[in-house]
């Protein structure tokens, strides 16, 4: 029986967010083109809230928010690597986001208190990933707010080891994915001077370890108002 993740873990998010002083947790979810955002969000919701594949004028791309309940917020925004207008447009978007506020006892707070950044399983294209983080993320937000996830972990062999029956990788896939998760926390360091938290591997098209990747993010939830990163 899949796991309802919108009553997943309501205790730990009810202790964090009385610490932290707010609620609900907004999480941006961002990524390159093609790294599974929708799906990922289709797969929280057990629904279809993001359509998946479909193609937008991004001149007109909004970001959209949805609530998984009372307490978390999911924010989807346009990928990365579909040209330079596109990326440019959708990098002003993000940014924008990241810069919206709300004022309580007359001090601003960033609305956005995580960043959830979705990497594809086959990394085709970790390029554009390090310039989202690089020129995007890193320079507006607090680098300890920045998660790192693994999609498409079904297809990061090129479909092989994946035990479709079982819904699950064998144990070559599965070490193979164990060692990307590694590098790529390395690589991230490297490229970007960002040490984030080891990512997770899961495939959201098969519902695959996406409840550790709603651990990555109730582990990793703040415990304060995010300041504003000027």
């Amino acid at each position: 029986m899949a796991l309802k993740y919108s009553t997943y873990r309501e205790g730990d998010i009810a202790i964090n967010l009385g610490i932290a002083n707010f609620q609900p947790l907004d999480v941006m979810v961002t990524g390159v083109t093609g790294a599974g955002k929708s799906t990922t969000l289709n797969t929280f919701f057990q629904k279809e809230i993001a359509k998946v594949g479909t193609g937008v004028d991004p001149e007109t791309m909004e970001l959209d928010a949805y609530s998984l309940n009372n307490v978390i917020r999911f924010w989807d925004t346009p990928g990365l690597g579909d040209g330079l207008r596109a990326d440019q447009i959708h990098s002003e978007k993000i940014v924008d986001l990241l810069y919206k506020t709300y004022t309580l006892d007359e001090q601003q707070h960033g609305f956005i208190d995580l960043v959830l950044i979705i990497i594809e399983g086959a990394n085709r294209d970790m390029g554009t990933t390090y310039k989202l983080l690089n020129e995007v993320i890193v320079p507006n937000i607090q680098r300890d707010r920045i998660l790192i996830a693994i999609n498409q972990a079904d297809v990061a062999m090129k479909g092989r080891h994946w035990l479709t029956a079982e819904n699950k990788p064998d144990a070559k896939l599965k070490a193979f994915l164990e060692e990307q998760a590694v590098s790529i926390q390395k690589r991230v360091l490297e490229a970007t001077g960002v040490e984030v938290v080891k990512p997770v591997y899961y495939s959201a098209e098969y519902n695959y370890n996406v409840n550790l990747l709603f651990d990555l993010i109730i582990d990793n939830m703040p415990r304060e108002r995010r300041k504003l990163f000027l």
